[in-house]
């Protein structure tokens, strides 16, 4: 049975309905030496915990998409079948205008929300150059299947998670597609090609979508594989100007980090509640010696570029919660690079799905006008302001408060 299939679910509520029974009919029906009735009597317990427990996490995890499968839970799942040594640039001296074109078979995704706004279709994808096989989320923006577009290349972004996370979330869990899918048809934000491309490529570890030699072949799986399967297989523009990355958490650093490392692959990258520093996800493993935290981080990737590279980052976060690390990049940033920075009081939520929902659509008109989309991108964000003036967490987090709300804009 799927991690997050339904039947799962419904067997575990048919489990914690017979664990709650149990006990009420039989406890007092027991027969036997005392020893076995009492042990009967735990293991009934025990049972009736277990399967509460086990509920509670099955439900938690189909709202947040922490885990696709059970090797991902149990940490058995391994999708890298080689690391070689590719370089600085993660190319390995390959000239991707010579390999030849990539050819996919879609099936539609199956999941919460994965069949709503069209449907979201998937793929398994064996990187070329990177040696990693995993799947590829893909959704087409509304206007792509019609007969007006049908020689129109459309910009795309790529959708990371954070770690633990599933490339299904930004479809599951934030609704990316659900929301923007109206305004597409609209005008009010461009027509975006979605990908969501796996992350959690080894057991128990976040990769920090970084290249380590021997280890995983992250960036390179992220930033020439899966784009070139996308511009090979549907009508896509062109890096790095028709390309953005966005992710929430981890993903929000490994967006950032993307953008900074490859500006001649992205033209802008959103980050929500990220950090420059790979410690802050533990499990990273950039995060495992000062090298590879330095040579990862944001921030220090900024300040020792000898160009400042043409990219436009859009950063939100809390205080202690991303907030900081932002405005430490909008910082050190110089021209042509621009960073803008979004406050979310802490009143509007924690670090969850939550918070970052509500955000989505404000990151997407902030990315159509800056890729120069060519449609209305909506009202801007309110200024900065301390107080909330009675504004829901929904609206102080997606900055449609009102202009006395608590959402602050660099």
């Amino acid at each position: 049975m799927s991690l997050t299939g339904t039947p799962f679910l419904c067997t575990l509520v048919v489990l914690s309905v017979a664990a709650l029974v149990l006990p009420l009919v039989l406890w007092s029906r027991l027969r036997g030496p005392r020893v076995l009735r009492a042990a009967a009597r735990a293991l009934m317990l025990l049972f009736a915990q277990g399967t509460a427990v086990a509920l509670v996490f099955t439900l938690v995890n189909n709202a947040n998409n922490l885990y696709d499968n059970w090797a991902d839970l149990l940490g058995t799942g391994d999708h890298v079948q080689q690391a070689a040594d590719l370089g600085t640039d993660g190319t390995g001296g390959i000239s991707l205008k010579r390999l030849p074109k990539v050819r996919q078979s879609f099936t539609p995704a199956t999941g919460p929300g994965m069949g709503a706004a069209g449907g979201v279709r998937v793929t398994q994808l064996k990187g070329r150059v990177s040696g990693v096989n995993a799947e590829v989320y893909v959704w087409l923006p509304p206007q792509y299947g019609e007969p007006a577009y049908r020689h129109h290349r459309f910009p795309v972004v790529e959708l990371l998670p954070g770690y633990p996370g599933s490339a299904k979330a930004w479809f599951g869990s934030l609704h990316a597609h659900e929301q923007l899918e109206p305004l597409m048809r609209d005008g009010r934000v461009a027509p975006f090609i979605l990908v969501a491309p796996r992350t959690n490529l080894l057991a128990g570890v976040d990769t920090g979508c970084a290249n380590i030699p021997g280890t995983v072949n992250a960036d390179t799986w992220l930033s020439v594989d899966v784009p070139k399967m996308v511009m090979d297989n549907f009508r896509a523009q062109s890096a790095p100007q028709g390309w953005a990355v966005a992710g929430y958490s981890a993903g929000a650093h490994c967006a950032t980090r993307l953008a900074v490392a490859h500006p001649d692959r992205y033209r802008a990258a959103v980050s929500m509640s990220g950090y420059n520093d790979p410690i802050g996800e533990r499990d990273s493993l950039t995060a495992q010696n000062p090298t590879l935290r330095s040579e990862n981080n944001p921030y220090l990737m900024l300040r020792r570029a000898p160009v400042p590279p043409r990219i436009a980052l859009y950063l939100s976060g809390q205080p202690h919660d991303g907030y900081e690390a932002a405005v430490a990049l909008e910082q050190t940033a110089k021209a042509p690079t621009t960073v803008h920075v979004i406050y979310i009081p802490k009143s509007a939520g924690g670090h969850n799905m939550a918070l970052w929902r509500p955000q989505v659509v404000p990151a997407f008109r902030w990315l159509t006008e800056e890729m120069g989309a060519g449609v209305t991108a909506g009202p801007a964000a309110p200024p900065r302001s301390p107080s909330t003036a009675g504004a829901t967490p929904a609206e102080l987090a997606s900055g449609t408060a009102s202009r006395a709300g608590a959402v602050r804009r660099r």
